[in-house]
């Protein structure tokens, strides 16, 4: 089967649209962000790695294994768009090293963003986020999903594009309680971390868990949220030193009700790539080798 074949068989396996001026209107090929981002996709697919990033590691991994697609959920060239002009004009070393290695082992690279988030097909006929869902799976989670604040989360703003009606958004989950230390001694454990940063108290006891959007400025939703008691525990991807971040802090100190354990945007989304290996064959009809190559935990952390 053709690599062109293959992501067309994969587009048609995900649910294919999102919201544009309050219309719930098919993914359009033109400015969506899941391009071919390198490659000729018009030859023989040998095997598909998938992975939240394809650097020059994961790239490595896949010429070894034989695999010429690498199906990545964010960038390839470190900007949004994928513009490789101005580093062709730098001649930036990196870049020409990457392309070169690209180039070497004809690997093909495809960005399955908008697609997946706009939802994957579930068992029982319905769709979820398939990152959000891929999450839920590898943790297994999906018993202790909170449908009504995920919905919640989602009118916090961040979502819209894929809050699709009648889509699952697994945004949020009420776990068995535990200690927001050995929360983090298990995400740490189970997806395979160098560590994470917490704020609040390591010792006090959640079980209302979310994930929120890219925290970069206001929080009055979430906020409001955790104050009503409805999340204890923010599992943050991007997180600044103010609004969030400020009020958990002081929420912890005056009254102990909330706590943060950011754990970087990939580190959160790359699990639903990896849950993503498991189901392809089925999505493109045929026993393609397929396999997810983790990108990495970004942060190492000196603490002395």
């Amino acid at each position: 089967m053709k690599i062109s074949e293959v992501i067309s068989r994969l587009k048609e396996y995900h649910q294919g649209h999102i919201i544009r001026g309050g219309l719930v209107v098919p993914i359009d090929e033109e400015t969506t962000r899941d391009k071919i981002l390198f490659g000729d996709p018009d030859i023989e697919c040998t095997g598909i790695v998938t992975t939240c990033w394809a650097n020059i590691s994961v790239i490595e991994k896949a010429a070894r294994m034989g695999a010429n697609l690498i199906i990545c959920h964010e960038a390839l060239f470190w900007n949004h768009g994928d513009h490789t002009e101005w580093l062709e004009e730098q001649k930036n070393r990196t870049y020409l090293y990457k392309k070169e290695l690209l180039e070497k082992n004809g690997i093909v690279v495809w960005r399955d963003h908008d697609y997946i988030h706009s939802g994957i097909l579930l068992a029982d006929g319905t769709y979820a986020d398939g990152i959000f869902y891929g999450l839920a799976e590898i943790l297994g989670w999906t018993s202790y999903i909170d449908v009504e604040t995920s919905q919640r989360i989602d009118e916090a703003g961040g979502w819209h594009d894929f809050s699709l009606p009648g889509k699952l958004d697994p945004l949020a989950y009420k776990i068995p309680e535990t200690t927001v230390k050995e929360l983090a001694r298990s995400l740490i454990r189970r997806l395979k971390l160098n560590g994470v940063k917490v704020i609040g108290d390591p010792d006090k006891k959640v079980s209302r868990i979310a994930i929120p959007f890219h925290v970069f400025g206001e929080a009055k939703k979430e906020i409001a949220l955790a104050d009503e008691g409805r999340i204890d525990c923010f599992l943050t991807m991007e997180l600044v030193d103010f609004t969030l971040a400020e009020y958990v802090r002081d929420a912890d100190l005056s009254e102990g009700r909330a706590a943060i354990i950011g754990m970087g945007h990939f580190n959160i989304e790359e699990p639903g790539m990896q849950y993503m290996a498991g189901y392809i064959p089925r999505a493109v009809g045929e026993e393609i080798p397929c396999t997810f190559v983790q990108s990495g935990d970004t942060y190492h952390y000196i603490t002395k």
